[in-house]
C-alpha cells in the first residue's frame, strides 16, 4: 500500500510494540548484568509513542477500502495495547507476584498483536 498514512502509521505501531517489548524485558530482568541501553532507550520512549498512536488511533479514516481496513486494524491494534499496558500499570503497585503476571499478560498481548500484523503490514 502506498498511503503514506499507513506507511506512517505502521512504523509508529511498530515502534510502540518494540517500546511495549523493551519495558517487559526491563519489568522481568534478572541477573546481575545491567540492562542494556537500547533497552533503557526504547522504553523511555514508550510514552510518546503510545501518545502519538492512540492520536492516530482515534481520527476516522476516509479513502479506498483496503486503507480504510488497514488503517483500522491498526487502530485496534494499538488500542489492544494501550489497554494492556494501563492493566500492567496498575499492577505495579502490587506484589512480586503480581507485578509478574502482569508482565505476562503484557506480553502475551503484544504477541498476540504481532501475530496479527499481516491485517497491517
Amino acid at each position: 500500500m502506498k498511503d503514506q498514512r499507513v506507511a506512517y502509521f505502521r512504523k509508529l505501531l511498530e515502534q510502540l510494540l518494540e517500546s511495549l517489548d523493551a519495558t517487559v524485558r526491563i519489568a522481568r530482568w534478572q541477573g546481575p548484568e545491567t540492562i542494556p541501553e537500547p533497552l533503557n532507550v526504547s522504553a523511555g520512549k514508550l510514552l510518546d509513542r503510545l501518545g502519538t498512536a492512540n492520536r492516530l488511533a482515534a481520527d476516522k479514516y476516509a479513502g479506498p477500502p483496503p486503507v480504510v481496513a488497514c488503517m483500522s486494524a491498526m487502530s485496534s491494534a494499538t488500542q489492544r495495547l494501550d489497554a494492556a499496558y494501563v492493566e500492567y500499570r496498575k499492577s505495579l503497585e502490587g506484589t512480586g507476584a503480581q507485578k509478574e503476571e502482569a508482565a505476562v499478560l503484557l506480553d502475551a498481548e503484544l504477541l498476540s498483536v504481532k501475530a496479527e500484523s499481516d491485517r497491517w503490514s
